[in-house]
């Protein structure tokens, strides 16, 4: 990939980073505030509607931290793979991925061949 070429991805890259780091903080204050309204709420979740519903916001929750650390580490990864030449070279083929696959994903380790690899 050509210099400018990289240099339009990094930033989409750092782009998604910030975005990614502002949605963990942000899910991180929810879990706090559910964790709260738990603590204030009857712990007896069989018999109480509330208990049902703060566990499943929680588990909710869990699901989309989980997400956005493993697309911080993707992110961060593949920044690594700007720096050390390989971005844009799928990681099972070593072909190019398209400029569509990066634009619509940036952080993309394989071409659209080799996406369930």
């Amino acid at each position: 990939m050509s210099r400018l070429d990289t240099d339009k991805y990094r930033e989409l890259l750092l782009a998604e980073e910030r975005a990614t780091l502002e949605a963990l903080e942000s899910l991180g204050a929810g879990i706090e505030a559910l964790v709260d309204a738990r603590h204030d709420s009857n712990h007896d979740d069989e018999h109480d509607p509330e208990g049902v519903t703060l566990a499943f916001e929680r588990s909710q929750t869990d699901a989309l931290l989980s997400q956005s650390a493993h697309r911080l580490t993707e992110v961060r990864a593949a920044l690594a793979r700007i720096d050390d030449g390989t971005y844009g070279d799928c990681a099972v083929c070593g072909g190019p991925i398209g400029w569509e696959r990066l634009m619509a994903r940036p952080y993309a380790r394989t071409c659209i061949e080799h996406t369930d690899s």
